[in-house]
């Protein structure tokens, strides 16, 4: 690593990163991730649909400093393989707004799920924190869902 790299380090943006093996094939995975209905069994209640370009929300209770929205937009959609969309919270004017991307692979016994929330800033370890704790919960209740999928 160069000197400069680790200088520079502070500043840059970070990436959250969860992976997880799933029992489960990627068709059902795909389903848990891209339809809507399952989507807010293990998320939260949306209008989403895995079509680029197109804006939707997840909506939560809301909570003390936050409305409970989430503002997204489709990035990618590959199917089986890739799903990414675009992650606001408080208006565009917040700065709250990152890029998620799950990746699906075949792994042994399953599918191996990869999650990245990229674009925390520095001054986001609140931001980042919370994003660790709900990514852990909503990948628990994903376990949930996928066990009562036929």
């Amino acid at each position: 690593m160069s000197p400069e790299s680790t200088s520079n380090s502070a500043q840059s943006p970070r990436t959250l990163v969860m992976e997880r093996v799933f029992p489960h094939p990627p068709e059902k995975l795909w389903r848990a991730l891209t339809e809507s209905p399952l989507l807010a069994q293990w998320m939260m209640n949306n209008d989403f649909e895995p079509v680029v370009g197109r804006r939707f929300q997840f909506r939560a209770d809301p909570m003390p400093n936050w409305d409970g929205v989430v503002d997204c937009e489709v990035l990618i959609v590959d199917p089986l393989q890739r799903l990414s969309y675009n992650w606001g919270v408080g208006g565009s004017e917040s700065g709250l707004q990152w890029v998620v991307l799950f990746a699906l692979t075949p792994a042994e016994g399953g599918t191996r799920v990869r999650m990245e929330q990229s674009g925390f800033r520095p001054d986001q370890q609140a931001a980042y924190q919370g994003a660790n704790y709900g990514w852990q919960k909503f990948f628990g209740g994903l376990e949930g869902v996928l066990g009562g999928l036929e």
